[in-house]
């Protein structure tokens, strides 16, 4: 029987939708224990949280720094720590936690500049500490699939991907009326750009994980609908890939009646497929001159990548908790066996090339939409 691992968490305190997920999705793959914490700013926050979910008081730290610190000084040191905080303060806390020694587990996207991203890069590489950037829509078992199907080369080389992330939460000013995700989200300072940043990097992860292609240039506009708010609620993005495809990303925060609609199509020279992700238990599969088919997570055959990835079986339906603990699952499986191949999650390199995405799209748009090499 393998050894729990400890964890402990940044972030994740008062009203913070994300810290709650991470926990839940650790849980739910189990391996690992969470054992301290810095939940807040406000060591009384901290304090309240880390006792309600069983922390010992000692392990409750006022700063990020004093908790690397702490932690390191251990003999029962934390494993991993998983950073949950708004974005640009993730990389200071992921500096000192690499710099201490303990591998590290950040909320996407990773900073907000490509300056840090190279800078955590350098430091994780220096002591040869895992790094995961959690990009959940990769651990779903159909869009492991998908990757699958067009690593095979049976639909032949892609022509086309067409990928949008909709979602309608942010089409009145909540920002103005207290809300703290909406606040923070929409505030430059602390998230670095908007629905760009926030949802246009999970686009541009998936289509990347996907199809493998590798971005040569893009040309992107940027649009903020609510007026007076600061950061971009909606962008269209025009890009090509090396070796010819072509590409149209389309992500908003402001398109009523959506609700967290990540969806892709990849067209090929003999097929295509479809992925969506408020119904990500079935990939659609056409080749040309046949019926289209529905591939089902759990009932059809698979590939070995999707089926190693899938819980429960056919018809019980496997979704967003899942799928965070699969990213999880392969990065406690990275922790004890380090010297194994890299196991299949999201990494520090994938962290900085989203963070790139984001910079080269606010350039072209206030360029008015030039074309950028990436």
């Amino acid at each position: 029987m393998e050894t729990t691992l400890t964890y402990g968490m940044v972030g994740g305190g008062e009203g913070a939708f994300i810290g709650d997920v991470h926990r839940r999705a650790i849980a739910l793959e189990g391996g690992a224990r969470l054992v301290a914490g810095c939940f807040s700013r406000d060591p009384a926050i901290t304090r309240s949280r880390g006792l309600s979910l069983g922390l010992d008081e000692e392990r409750l730290y006022e700063t990020p720094a004093a908790m690397a610190a702490g932690e390191a000084a251990r003999k029962d040191r934390i494993d991993f720590v998983v950073v949950v905080t708004p974005n640009a303060s993730h990389h200071a806390i992921a500096a000192a936690f690499l710099d201490a020694g303990i591998p590290v587990v950040c909320d996407k996207p990773l900073v907000t500049n490509s300056r840090d991203a190279a800078d955590l890069a350098r430091r994780a590489a220096a002591k040869t500490l895992p790094f995961c950037v959690t990009y959940t829509y990769s651990g779903y078992p159909m869009v492991k699939e998908a990757r699958a199907l067009l690593r095979s080369g049976e639909l032949g080389s892609v022509r086309f991907v067409n990928a949008e992330y909709a979602q309608e939460w942010l089409t009145l000013p909540l920002e103005r009326t207290g809300n703290r995700q909406a606040s923070w989200r929409t505030d430059p300072s602390q998230a670095g750009a908007g629905s760009t940043g926030d949802i246009g990097t999970h686009v541009e992860h998936l289509v990347s994980y996907v199809t493998g292609l590798e971005m040569r240039s893009l040309s992107a506009r940027l649009d903020t609908f609510v007026e007076g708010r600061a950061v971009d609620d909606n962008a269209t993005v025009l890009v090509e890939y090396a070796g010819g495809a072509k590409g149209l990303y389309w992500f908003s925060q402001v398109a009523v009646g959506s609700a967290n609609g990540l969806k892709l199509r990849v067209l090929c020279e003999k097929g295509s497929l479809a992925w969506e992700q408020e119904n990500p238990n079935v990939l659609q599969v056409a080749r040309l001159g046949q019926p289209v088919q529905s591939l089902s997570r759990g009932r059809d055959s698979l590939s070995a990548e999707a089926l190693g990835f899938s819980r429960i079986p056919g018809g019980h339906p496997e979704g967003y908790y899942e799928a965070f603990a699969n990213i999880y699952r392969a990065f406690l499986e990275h922790l004890r066996r380090p010297a194994d191949p890299a196991p299949d999650y999201p990494g520090i390199a994938e962290g900085a090339r989203g963070v790139r995405f984001v910079e080269r799209c606010l350039e072209s748009s206030a360029g008015g939409g030039r074309r950028l090499d990436f």
